[in-house]
C-alpha cells in the first residue's frame, strides 16, 4: 500500500520539479510522468515497509501523516538520485536514520503493533517532598 499519493508529491515539491524528474526519453518534457512517480512512491513504500515489519503488523489499520512525508522524501531522492541538491540528500539520509531507530525500538511512528493510534499510558509525573525552605522551617534565620 503506498504510503503517497502524487497529488502529495506536487504538494511538497511543485509541478515544475516532478515534471523535472520525471521526464525519460519516451514522454513529454512539460508533463509529470505519472508511471514514474508512482513507481518511485511504490518503491519507497515498499522500502518504509521493510524497515516497519519487525515491529508492526502490515498493513497499517491507522497510517499516520508522517509516513507520507517519509515516503515522498525517499520517493524524491530516489528520482533524482544521480543529481539530487544536498538538501534532498540530507534528508533521505534523515529518514533512513529515523526509519532504522523505529525498526530498532528506540522510536515510535504513532501507531501500536497493531498499526492502531497509539495510546500513551506511560506519562510523566512529578511528586514533591514538599518544601525545603519556609519560614516555618527556617526557625530564626529568616
Amino acid at each position: 500500500m503506498p504510503y503517497a499519493t502524487i497529488t502529495a508529491m506536487q504538494q511538497r515539491f511543485g509541478e515544475q520539479d516532478l515534471v523535472y524528474l520525471s521526464v525519460r526519453d519516451d514522454s513529454p518534457a512539460d508533463v509529470i510522468n505519472t508511471p514514474v512517480i508512482e513507481q518511485a512512491i511504490t518503491d519507497a513504500s515498499d522500502m518504509i515497509d521493510g524497515y516497519l515489519a519487525s515491529r508492526y503488523e502490515l498493513p497499517l489499520a491507522n497510517v499516520p501523516n508522517l509516513l507520507e512525508q517519509l515516503c515522498c522524501d525517499i520517493a524524491r531522492y530516489k528520482l533524482g538520485t544521480n543529481d539530487a541538491p544536498e538538501h534532498v540528500e540530507t534528508r533521505y539520509k534523515d529518514v533512513i536514520k529515523f526509519l532504522t531507530s523505529v525498526a530498532k525500538g528506540e522510536l515510535s511512528i504513532g501507531v501500536d503493533a497493531l498499526g492502531q493510534d497509539a495510546q500513551v499510558q506511560n506519562t510523566a509525573q512529578i511528586e514533591s517532598a514538599g518544601s525545603v525552605f519556609a519560614r516555618e522551617k527556617s526557625k530564626g534565620f529568616i
